[in-house]
């Protein structure tokens, strides 16, 4: 039977795409939790909070800036978060396995 730490790690083995996998879901169930939190927020506030958000806010209501100026820019924001993030994870995965493949190496050789 072949010891799982004896074994090189690739790239493109089932263990490494499950991992990165698992944190990219932990990555995009975050923003979307962040855009539904914002998107069933604005009803909520201008049920709890209508004098708040009758303001005026260059020219607007509160409530018409936000779902109107501000909500497309904070998508492209969380958008952005996430490709970042989600490039950084895949570097960090490939970077962990390339390092257990050095260490491997070295061991082998000596």
């Amino acid at each position: 039977m072949k010891n799982p730490s004896s074994e090189k790690v690739d790239i493109h083995s089932e263990s490494f795409l499950h991992t990165l996998m698992r944190r990219q879901l932990k990555l995009s169930t975050a923003c979307a939790v962040t855009f539904m939190a914002v998107l069933l927020g604005l009803p909520l506030a201008n049920y709890f909070l209508p004098e708040l958000m009758a303001k005026r806010v260059l020219g607007f209501t509160l409530t018409w800036f936000i779902l109107g100026i501000a909500f497309f820019p904070f998508v492209w924001i969380i958008s952005y978060v996430f490709i970042k993030r989600s490039i950084a994870l895949e570097e960090a995965e490939v970077e962990e396995v390339s390092r257990e493949g050095a260490k491997e190496a070295k061991v082998g050789h000596e």
